[in-house]
C-alpha cells in the first residue's frame, strides 16, 4: 500500500524566481520556467546537495557543519502572501522580496502542509516538503527599501504563512501556469 496518497487538491505555479547571489541580496530574479534537478533550481543561492548548517537545525546540529540540503525551494502560497501583504499595509508583496523560489495558488493551509508532502508537477518533477518556513528580518531590508516601513512589519505579519521549505525528489521542468498536485503521508498525526 502506498505511504504516499494524492489528494483531489491541485494548485497552479503563479510564480517561479531563483536568488542568484545571497551574500549581495535576499531578492529573487522572476524566471517563467526552470529545471529542478537534485540539487534545486540550477545556479540558485540556495542549491546544492548539502549545505552548512544553520540556527534552524542549531540543537542537532553545529552551526556551519555540513548537512543534506532540504531547503533548497523556498516555496510560498498566493493566498498567504496577500494576506502577509495586507498586514504590511501593502496592496500587494512582490515575492522576489522575500527570496521566493516558487509561489503556488490554490492549496489551502499551504504554509501548514505536513512535512514528507509532495508536490507533483505534470512531467512528473516533485518537490518534497520539508518544514514550515519561519519568518526572520532578513526581507525588511529588501521589502524597505521600495516600501518603507512595511519591511519592518513582515516578520510579525508572516507568523504561520511563510510557506514551506522544500527539495527537489524527481527532477524536471516547471513552468508558470503548470498544475500541482498535492500528495500527503498516509498517517495520522503524532499524537505523544
Amino acid at each position: 500500500m502506498p505511504a504516499l496518497m494524492p489528494t483531489d487538491i491541485v494548485g497552479e505555479v503563479v510564480w517561479i524566481g531563483a536568488v542568484p547571489d545571497r551574500d549581495a541580496s535576499l531578492r529573487s530574479d522572476r524566471l517563467d520556467a526552470a529545471a529542478l534537478t537534485y540539487a534545486g533550481i540550477p545556479g540558485e543561492a540556495h542549491g546544492g546537495l548539502t549545505r552548512p548548517s544553520c540556527v534552524r537545525v542549531s540543537s542537532q546540529h553545529p552551526k556551519g557543519t555540513e548537512i543534506r540540503n532540504v531547503r533548497q525551494l523556498s516555496i510560498v502560497s498566493a493566498e498567504e502572501l496577500a494576506e502577509i501583504a495586507m498586514d504590511c499595509g501593502l496592496d500587494r508583496l512582490d515575492p522576489s522580496v522575500i527570496g521566493a523560489s516558487l509561489v503556488i495558488g490554490g492549496i489551502p493551509d499551504f504554509t501548514h502542509l505536513p512535512p514528507s508532502s509532495r508536490l507533483q508537477m505534470p512531467d512528473g518533477a516533485t518537490i518534497v516538503i520539508d518544514m514550515e518556513n519561519r519568518p526572520c528580518h532578513l526581507p525588511a531590508k529588501v521589502i524597505n527599501a521600495e516600501n518603507p516601513g512595511a519591511g519592518d512589519r513582515f516578520k510579525a505579519a508572516a507568523k504561520g504563512k511563510r510557506g514551506v521549505t522544500g527539495w527537489v525528489e524527481r527532477e524536471g521542468k516547471i513552468r508558470v501556469g503548470d498544475a500541482v498536485r498535492l500528495h500527503v503521508p498516509d498517517q495520522r498525526a503524532w499524537q505523544p
